[in-house]
């Protein structure tokens, strides 16, 4: 029997600081990350990463390297510049690539076939302020293939709730799916749900999804049915490695 884990916001931030003291770069969880991005979606017409600040933007910055560095062409969509120190990194490495990056103004996702949102994270909660709020407006009445990565902007990923957030054809959970992406409410805004395993291990099980359900699991209250949105092939790149990692 395969099982996923789902985990609350605090469990996952403590893992994930876990992992990177003890086993795996920062640099490469995220560039790990990214390439779970990558590897499941399929990336058609003009590509644009609506990047934010901190880590989220970093996973946007890693991706927009990825995609050009196997010839596909995109551009970076930039809300706020304040970058965690990996975030610089990885936007350094694709500046070098040739990807272009320019801060968000109306209509910068005009004519898009994809958008990949990666404005706000995971310890995001309450109302999705400006320019944001623009942004994911835009994002949504766009008409474009639209890729969320780890959470969807503006969505609490511990509940669910949203006053306003992007609604994806897809998002990619990083590591592990959060509580909030099985809330009655997250159907609103994800059509479809995968997670990309990128080797951090939960400090202490929350809950675990179900793959496949058997009727014995409904006295079990950690053991969640699996919502019909999230797909359970997972996206292993626990395998793939960075060689501008930090050590």
């Amino acid at each position: 029997m395969t099982f996923l884990h789902c985990v609350s916001v605090a469990n996952m931030r403590e893992s994930d600081r876990r992992t990177i003291e003890n086993h795996v770069p920062s640099l490469t969880l995220m560039y790990r990350a990214a390439m779970g991005v990558y590897r499941a979606a399929e990336w058609r017409g003009e590509i644009a990463v609506a990047a934010g600040a901190g880590n989220n933007g970093g996973d946007g910055f890693a991706l927009a390297y990825i995609l050009k560095s196997r010839g596909v062409a995109c551009r970076v969509v930039t809300l706020g510049d304040r970058l965690s120190p990996d975030s610089a990194h990885f936007a350094e490495r694709a500046r070098a690539a040739g990807v272009s990056a320019a801060p968000y103004r109306g209509g910068a996702f005009a004519g898009c076939g994809t958008i990949v949102d990666c404005l706000l994270g995971t310890g995001f909660h309450g109302a999705v302020r400006e320019p944001y709020a623009s942004a994911v407006r835009e994002i949504n009445a766009s008409g474009a293939f639209v890729v969320s990565v780890d959470v969807n902007s503006g969505m609490n990923a511990d509940t669910g709730e949203a006053e306003l957030a992007v609604r994806s054809d897809l998002t990619v959970a990083v590591g592990c799916v959060k509580n909030g992406m099985l809330a009655p409410n997250a159907l609103a805004y994800m059509k479809r749900l995968v997670v990309a395993e990128i080797g951090i291990v939960p400090v202490r099980e929350e809950y675990r999804i179900a793959c496949e359900w058997r009727e014995e699991f409904a006295a079990r209250k950690n053991i969640l049915r699996c919502p019909p949105y999230l797909d359970t092939r997972v996206i292993d790149t626990r395998d793939v490695t960075y060689e501008g990692a930090r050590p």
